[in-house]
């Protein structure tokens, strides 16, 4: 079979590339629009790390095409530096500079030192946590504890609010992440981040589907108390079940005030197993923090009513296909996948590991909770209760 020859892309292809990149597109449906495999794409885009590069812009105090072609005029005739200077507006040590670098006077070719000058001012701005190796330290620490990018830096504007050499954007810890170029932060250390992946992602890439059985005796969210929508009371929590291999699951369980989570540990996912298990979770708490519970329409619920009257704990359900509804809890769910990946035997987990992992999450500082940590709003909650 003949191979085909390498392709080149222009900027324009790469431009239509980072578009569709951005759109959320697979590299393979990128790949179809040049009639190329995906490892072509691949290669473009994972040069730094699937974010795409600024584009150049040049300098306005630089000298233009333009200029440089009035100069290479000037010198064949014979002008000085200087009156070619006062014709251009420049400084004839700029003038006599720019002649110097491109080859003097009987060398100087306007498009040569136009490309050269180009060239030239490639200068990458050095990274911060470069600059600041004590302050990459202590974010590489927090990576390591499975802290975002957002967390970490919402967390150094929090303890260092007057002292921004130590503050660091989330887009730089992100980048010095994923451009290795930069040689900041070591490539390891994407392992700790939500999504363990070689290159960036667009937002657009996937969206969750929710599909579940009917069950009966539902109460709506719409008849939910509207208090509750505010996040202002504490008590009203979300829920949801995480599966894995083998058919096993977990509970999960995030209130909407504090964004505290709790995970059960389940045998199955039959409605008896499921509700017990919530009972449970449900008899730790105080009865002023445990107020309502919405979930999805998920058969795990068909026995809601006993739930009920067990904890005397009203359940919402959601609309269906609706679990942005319940979206504190969808979004635990996102974060608990970096420790239970999708096909991982979740039986094997005891309930010790899950409330370890609980505690490391509730102890995250939480951009939606102004940095401050779940553990810390929801500890407020149980002091006031007495």
């Amino acid at each position: 079979m003949k191979q085909r020859p390498r392709i080149y892309y222009t900027e324009r292809q790469k431009s239509l590339m980072w578009d569709r990149w951005k759109k959320g597109y697979s590299l393979h449906q990128i790949a179809q629009l040049f009639d190329r495999h995906h490892p072509s794409i691949h290669r473009i885009l994972s040069e730094t790390g699937g974010i795409r590069p600024t584009q150049r812009r040049r300098s306005k105090l630089a000298l233009t095409l333009t200029e440089r072609e009035e100069l290479s005029r000037a010198l064949v005739i014979g002008n000085s530096i200087r009156s070619v200077a006062t014709s251009l507006g420049r400084s004839p040590s700029t003038i006599s500079r720019e002649i110097k670098r491109n080859g003097g006077r009987n060398k100087y070719r306007a498009n040569q030192a136009e490309q050269a000058a180009w060239v030239r001012a490639h200068r990458p701005k050095i990274c911060k946590l470069v600059e600041n190796l004590s302050l990459a330290r202590i974010v590489a620490s927090k990576l390591k504890l499975e802290w975002s990018p957002v967390q970490i830096s919402g967390w150094l504007k929090r303890i260092h609010p007057a002292n921004k050499n130590d503050h660091v954007s989330h887009e730089t810890i992100y980048r010095s992440l994923y451009i290795q170029a930069r040689g900041a932060l070591k490539k390891e250390l994407l392992q700790h981040l939500r999504r363990t992946r070689s290159m960036r992602r667009s937002r657009h890439h996937t969206q969750k589907t929710n599909n579940h059985g009917r069950i009966n005796g539902t109460v709506s969210i719409s008849e939910r108390p509207k208090s509750v929508e505010d996040r202002e009371v504490a008590g009203h929590w979300e829920g949801d079940l995480i599966s894995g291999s083998n058919n096993s699951h977990i509970a999960t369980l995030v209130e909407r005030h504090s964004r505290y989570v709790m995970l059960a540990r389940l045998e199955g996912k039959d409605t008896k197993t499921v509700i017990n298990a919530l009972i449970k979770q449900a008899n730790k708490l105080p009865r002023r923090l445990y107020k309502s519970l919405t979930w999805d329409r998920g058969k795990e619920m068909a026995a809601h009513k006993r739930f009920t009257l067990a904890t005397n704990i009203n359940v919402y359900f959601c609309d269906p296909q609706s679990p942005w509804q319940r979206g504190s809890n969808e979004n635990m769910n996102g974060l608990l996948r970096q420790y239970f990946p999708k096909g991982t035997d979740l039986s094997r987990y005891s309930q010790a590991k899950l409330n370890a992992v609980a505690r490391r999450l509730n102890e995250r500082p939480r951009k939606i909770l102004n940095f401050e940590t779940p553990v810390e709003r929801f500890n407020i909650c149980v002091a006031s209760t007495g």
